[in-house]
């Protein structure tokens, strides 16, 4: 464990409401502080339970939920209610960074350890001292990042790329993952040493068609924000849109809920609802749209050869992206079906110049 300090302390504080705050520091890391938790009373009540019952301690934590479900959320109020939470909490997005530049990100380089490195930089590891570092989409590290996070984790030091210092810092660590870690474990794709290690106490975070009660609360919530955004003034949502909401099974999650809402606050003109509408932009198409053909599909290559790497991925993509009408993130999305993250899809789709776009119907 990173973490110096293991023993119980009462949790600081009771639940607080302030706004969240994102400090960008580059490379996919922000700095994050709390928010308010809309669902700690109904569906999200037992994962605020487990939430207070493992924040005093320092063991590592899980976070497991599907895409939007609000994973970055319970990471923040796991920080404000630990012994932490007057130190940082740092964000990292472990899918948005460059295999190349894991080691320097997680553990800083010193000057001169490599061409480009004209001083010496400090890791994700040293900027999280004395607070909690949250590594969103861990699935998303290649292997041999995954080897020297489990060396700190278990061994609690590490060394800067290019230097010879060992250095120790006191840090709790939070994971987090839409994927199935025990099916990557049995596949090879992650080891399951760090997955012991990270999933000391895990937390499943449900999915919002599984707590139809916090729809409304949500919805709410989301509506006054973007009133107030748009044109100072609250919106709310009535008691039928509130029904048409609960009826949508929301495959992106809270995420998407808030998208929703917002989509519908943009096309009211800051000053009433269009939820309808909003929605229509969401569910899936009829079945007229669906029989329709996809756009043109790159030609197979001759029959006397085999297709390219590039040319078989293209063409599986640009598959899924057909079946799903060109959706990337959410359940069901493409990057769903082809078990990726969604960064790492837009990245090949650019690489193999595949325009989402023109899937949608």
């Amino acid at each position: 464990m990173v973490a110096v300090s293991s023993h119980l302390l009462s949790a600081p504080g009771g639940p607080r409401s302030v706004d969240a705050v994102a400090e960008p520091l580059g490379n996919g890391v922000s700095v994050q502080r709390d928010d308010v938790v809309v669902g700690a009373g109904a569906g999200l009540a037992a994962v605020v339970s487990r939430i207070e019952q493992v924040a005093p301690t320092d063991v590592p934590v899980l976070l497991e939920g599907e895409t939007g479900s609000g994973k970055e959320l319970l990471a923040r109020l796991l920080h404000t209610r630990s012994q932490r939470a007057g130190g940082p909490m740092i964000r990292v997005n472990c899918g948005a960074i460059p295999a190349e530049l894991i080691d320097s990100e997680l553990f800083g380089h010193e000057r001169g350890s490599f061409t480009g490195a004209t001083g010496t930089r400090l890791g994700w590891f040293e900027r999280a001292d004395g607070g909690t570092l949250f590594l969103d989409e861990v699935a998303e590290l290649p292997l041999a990042a995954q080897v020297r996070l489990l060396r700190v984790l278990q061994e609690g030091t590490f060394t800067r790329v290019g230097g010879t210092k060992d250095l120790r810092v006191s840090v709790r660590v939070v994971t987090a993952t839409h994927r199935d870690l025990r099916a990557m474990c049995d596949e090879g794709s992650f080891r399951s040493d760090l997955w012991y290690r990270i999933g000391v106490f895990t937390v499943q975070i449900p999915p919002l068609r599984d707590r139809p009660e916090d729809i409304a609360p949500l919805a709410t919530h989301f509506a006054r924000k973007s009133g107030i955004s748009l044109t100072g003034v609250p919106l709310a949502p009535t008691s039928s849109e509130l029904d048409a909401l609960r009826e949508y099974s929301w495959p992106g999650n809270v995420r998407e809920l808030a998208a929703v809402v917002e989509r519908a606050a943009i096309l009211g003109g800051g000053r009433r609802l269009e939820i309808t509408a909003a929605l229509g932009d969401a569910r899936p198409r009829s079945s007229t749209h669906l029989a329709a053909a996809p756009p043109a599909q790159p030609p197979a290559p001759p029959v006397d050869r085999l297709a390219t790497l590039d040319e078989a991925m293209r063409a599986h993509i640009v598959r899924a992206l057909a079946l799903v009408r060109g959706r990337i993130e959410g359940q069901g999305g493409t990057a769903d079906l082809l078990g990726v993250n969604p960064h790492t899809l837009r990245g090949k789709m650019r690489r193999l110049g595949i325009d989402w776009s023109a899937y949608r119907s």
